[in-house]
């Protein structure tokens, strides 16, 4: 019997050690302790969310849509979403954008953020077949607390309401924030410098820091991003395709840096495309401590494309957390009739 009783503690202690991780997690969010961005592991799926200056990058019509479930050990603790739309305009210079995105935290999604924005992108030419784009971006955030702690709902828990036999039975002495919603203005501006094989950009978002407190005001750091990215052709012959009828093949080589309150993040690795598919392998780590491996594979067709990664998690969350899924959907609507030929940036799809 007492054993019994002991086995049980155990078990239950496992159990509260994974929703406390929760918890801090979710207060380290809602206090903004060094809060950072969502963080999405195919970046050119996504591209207006990397970077505004991509806005009507591919110069055709286009239709970006992705989904992400980070960490699903922990109860799926984190899930995002978004869809953008972006296409170069003659007209006016350059590419518009809009983009909305949603990220959801813990148990029940008890705190959601959820974001609208716009943006241009002017591109002029420098020399001869290099040009840069200039971008800005301009949002509006909408983020909601369920400070609901009724036990049976489990919106949300807290650390002292764990009785060790009992379960959830305490009254929690944390109190509620006077705003269960807060709202804010956001701006973000970017550049990007291309060439026919080669390309780099770098971005700032959250300008204007603003503040996104619950109980007091709390300001969102600024993130730095810089990037840049080849495309190495492996065929002796541009136009050359093999007996299967693949396309030319083609290797991307790319670098992302990514600098948000007192954080640095590296991201590094490669794609290979070789119509229709296309593969890659990434790492991701810190200045310290390594993050994640990261494996994709997708297909292409005409203008429609879909895209799967999975974040092998290498930290000492790996055991618990079980990585992160992404799944990406692109459409590439036909080119309106341009008086002048307007080239696209050549960057990886994924």
């Amino acid at each position: 019997m007492i054993l019994g009783s002991f086995y049980t503690k155990i078990c239950m202690m496992k159990k509260y050690n994974k929703i406390t991780l929760i918890l801090l997690l979710a207060a380290m969010g809602m206090q903004g302790v060094n809060a950072q961005d969502v963080g999405f592991s195919q970046f050119f799926a996504n591209p207006v969310y990397l970077n505004p200056a991509f806005a009507g990058s591919k110069v055709a019509p286009r239709i970006s849509m992705t989904h992400r479930s980070q960490w699903p050990g922990l109860v799926t603790a984190f899930t995002s979403s978004s869809v953008s739309y972006d296409q170069y305009i003659p007209d006016l210079h350059g590419g518009i954008g809009v983009i909305f995105m949603n990220d959801a935290m813990g148990d029940h999604k008890m705190l959601k953020t959820n974001m609208f924005g716009g943006m241009y992108s002017f591109r002029f030419r420098v020399h001869e077949d290099i040009y840069i784009n200039l971008a800005l971006q301009a949002s509006v955030v909408f983020m909601n607390l369920n400070w609901s702690t009724d036990m049976h709902d489990g919106s949300m828990r807290w650390p002292d309401q764990i009785d060790p036999y009992c379960g959830w039975v305490n009254v929690t002495s944390a109190t509620p924030p006077d705003r269960p919603q807060v709202v804010y203005p956001d701006f973000a501006a970017g550049t990007m410098i291309y060439g026919p094989a080669w390309y780099a950009g770098f971005a700032a978002h959250h300008l204007s820091q603003p503040s996104q407190g619950f109980y007091s005001e709390d300001r969102v750091p600024i993130k730095f991003t810089a990037n840049a990215g080849g495309l190495i052709n492996l065929a002796e012959e541009r136009r050359r395709q093999s007996p299967l009828g693949l396309g030319v093949p083609v290797i991307s080589p790319n670098l992302i840096y990514q600098y948000q309150g007192g954080f640095h993040y590296f991201n590094y690795g490669l794609y290979l495309d070789w119509m229709p598919f296309i593969v890659g392998a990434w790492y991701r780590h810190g200045l310290e401590n390594p993050d994640a491996f990261i494996f994709m594979v997708g297909a292409q067709h005409d203008h429609f494309k879909i895209g799967y990664s999975y974040d092998v998690t290498v930290s000492e969350l790996s055991n618990s957390v079980l990585g992160a899924h992404e799944i990406t959907v692109g459409i590439l609507l036909p080119v309106p009739e341009q008086k002048h030929k307007v080239k696209a940036i050549r960057c990886p799809s994924f």
